[in-house]
């Protein structure tokens, strides 16, 4: 069935081409247009005839020598699918070619639109073609937007739970009939008598802020019921941590819960000698309590440094997109994603989620611009280097002979060729992406805000 376009169009061709009549007409809305590509006999004959020929050559049809399939014969038999093949081809050369030409910046790809074509009584063709077009926009004016960068400040306490952690995973663990203040309980937690709400979890006694008193001296098959919220004073993020909720979900978690006790868990702290040191640093790295403690406050600062400045990039991804007015081709872009993801996304789930598909492109919008104006570029050497680095910080070879180097980069040759070039594809994209949010910080403010550990884990991390 064919369909009818009832909105006023406005309507004007780009280009004379000089093979095909094309035509390109804007919606009023000017974010989506029709492509009409009207092809006649004269555009498609002189293909199908010579595709025909050669099928006549090669066609095995009883009663006929092989090559002597006369022509007539052979377009009866085959003639509607190879004018369906020929057409098909020449109106993708036809729609691509076009776009290129006149430099139309499209969103995804033209989406065909239903015709009512005859192959027996035809001799001229209109195929129509939906486009959702991008605007060109502009880019917020340099240092209009401000954006914290967190510095964060590794205090005794933060340095007391990496100690902790350290603890309980390199320390000999035993489950006593017992618990004591440093023990942890695991079981199951629900909320009052809801058997839906259970799930399994692991309480450390001594995070626990109101009511520790609760859970010393229980035993397995144990069960204590208590204010969750109460416990932990009320922190989303130790209630989360702890129950497994979301920090939104933790934020209005309130009632009694009960938690099942099935075992409890007890680690000896370990000593704090070359054997550790080799365990957590690897061998002769570090060869002193000095430098252990030196070595233990350097680290958890560098992944605290690396989770700012990842939070600083998401900011300046999430305030461009929010600084930047950006005129989407909106119903196309719901049709388009429901066609390109078929089977995998319907037109509710885009609806429910549209929000978020829409600051998607339009972060790939300002991304691109950035690329295309100021020129950012990824050779094949920074691919290279990238993944040689990736594969010796797996192996935790910091440094390599020549002869190993030259191993390294054979390793790094093959994963990057595997996949089909997927995993060059997807190593030229992080560069790539690294670059773009580079150039941008260089477009905005950046203040530099002190904040302690914890309050990053609660706050800044969020």
């Amino acid at each position: 069935m064919g369909v009818s376009f009832s909105p006023a169009f406005d309507s004007f061709t780009l280009t004379d081409d000089p093979a095909l009549n094309i035509t390109f007409d804007k919606n009023d809305d000017q974010l989506s247009a029709i492509l009409t590509v009207h092809l006649t006999e004269a555009d498609y004959s002189p293909a199908v005839d010579e595709k025909l020929k050669e099928y006549s050559k090669k066609a095995q049809i009883k009663g006929f020598r092989p090559g002597k399939v006369p022509v007539g014969l052979v377009r009866k038999m085959y003639g509607k699918g190879i004018l369906g093949e020929e057409i098909n081809g020449l109106l993708g050369k036809a729609v691509d070619g076009y776009i290129k030409e006149n430099n139309i910046k499209i969103l995804g790809e033209p989406l065909p639109l239903p015709s009512e074509v005859n192959f027996d009584t035809q001799k001229e063709f209109d195929f129509k073609f939906e486009l959702g077009l991008l605007p060109d926009f502009e880019l917020p004016a340099d240092q209009t937007i401000s954006i914290d960068r967190h510095q964060v400040a590794v205090d005794d306490s933060t340095l007391e739970e990496t100690y902790d952690q350290i603890g309980r995973q390199f320390g000999e663990s035993t489950n006593p009939d017992v618990s004591e203040a440093t023990d942890y309980l695991y079981g199951k937690l629900k909320k009052g008598d809801d058997a839906t709400t259970e799930r399994t979890v692991l309480l450390p006694i001594n995070k626990v802020k109101n009511g520790a008193e609760k859970f010393v001296g229980v035993k397995p098959g144990d069960a204590v019921t208590f204010d969750l919220a109460d416990a932990f004073a009320g922190n989303a993020s130790d209630i989360a941590n702890f129950s497994g909720h979301s920090k939104e979900e933790a934020a209005t978690i309130s009632g009694e819960y009960t938690l099942s006790v099935e075992k409890i868990n007890r680690t000896a702290k370990p000593e704090h000698d070359q054997e550790l040191f080799d365990k957590v640093f690897g061998k002769d790295i570090v060869t002193s309590k000095e430098e252990f403690d030196e070595k233990v406050r350097a680290t958890v600062q560098e992944n605290y440094d690396r989770e700012a400045e990842n939070l600083l990039n998401r900011q300046i991804i999430d305030k461009m997109v929010d600084a930047t007015t950006v005129q989407i081709p909106t119903e196309f872009f719901k049709k388009w994603l429901v066609r390109a993801n078929a089977g995998k996304l319907t037109a509710e789930q885009v609806e429910e989620h549209y929000a978020d598909y829409e600051r998607e492109l339009k972060w790939s919008m300002i991304r691109n611009k950035v690329v295309e104006e100021q020129g950012l570029k990824v050779e094949n050497d920074e691919i290279v280097d990238r993944t040689m680095q990736k594969i010796m910080g797996q192996f935790n070879l910091p440094e390599i002979s020549e002869e190993l180097q030259e191993s390294v980069r054979g390793f790094a040759d093959n994963y990057l060729r595997q996949e089909n070039g997927k995993n060059y594809v997807n190593e030229y994209e992080a560069i790539l992406a690294e670059k773009v949010i580079e150039n941008l910080r260089g477009k905005v403010v950046v203040n530099d805000n002190p904040i302690s550990a914890e309050d990053f884990r609660t706050q800044g991390a969020s």
